[in-house]
């Protein structure tokens, strides 16, 4: 992930022969694949890199893996005012993917996300979720967004890394506020702000 991203048109990408449902007017390159915006197809394969962490850790507060019709509809619902991107190894195959979220109902809170970031379990340490935060943070970015939050079940220390190697800052714990697997579990908050001063929002 260290250096510059490219962005070029989708149909420049070599490995693609000829259109494709999921070809978009625009893609990222970076080192570790290719960032594109989610389709509909991608559920599946979304709902496939999830359902791990549901059932075997904490890292998920949810205790049944979404289906694909399930990860269908969250797609959908996070492109409406935020996004979700997917990460596509050399291959085509998705390996990870980003998305953000409101991070509360009220109003006020309009220029706040919340974002989240998951890997195929074999990619990770591969510096897709580096990847895939920085290329979110930009698109929220661009869309108004001003802070980002991140909530991080604890202990978990590569998340926590990785959070504060992008700039994240830990701002909060909330204590024993989810029961999984036999036992209480912390969650830590981090934040990241994307427009430092206090100009009204756009």
């Amino acid at each position: 992930m260290a250096g510059r991203t490219e962005l070029f048109p989708a149909g420049g990408v070599a490995a693609r022969d000829g259109p494709r449902a999921d070809d978009h007017d625009g893609v990222t390159r970076t080192s570790a694949g290719i960032v594109r915006d989610a389709v509909p197809t991608d559920a599946p394969r979304c709902a496939e890199i999830y359902a791990p962490y549901v059932r075997d850790t904490a890292i998920s507060f949810e205790t049944e893996p979404p289906t694909a019709a399930d990860m269908a509809g969250r797609i959908a619902e996070a492109q409406r005012d935020h996004a979700w991107l997917v990460l596509e190894d050399d291959g085509g195959t998705v390996i990870g993917y980003a998305y953000g979220g409101p991070f509360m109902s009220r109003a006020a809170y309009r220029w706040s996300a919340t974002v989240s970031v998951y890997l195929d379990g074999a990619r990770r340490g591969s510096g897709g979720g580096r990847v895939l935060y920085e290329a979110l943070a930009e698109r929220l970015g661009e869309r108004g967004i001003r802070t980002l939050l991140a909530g991080v079940a604890l202990p978990n220390e590569p998340s926590e890394g990785l959070h504060r190697a992008l700039g994240f800052e830990p701002v909060g714990t909330y204590r024993r506020v989810g029961w999984k697997h036999g036992q209480w579990h912390d969650v830590g908050w981090f934040q990241r702000e994307l427009v430092t001063d206090c100009s009204p929002p756009a």
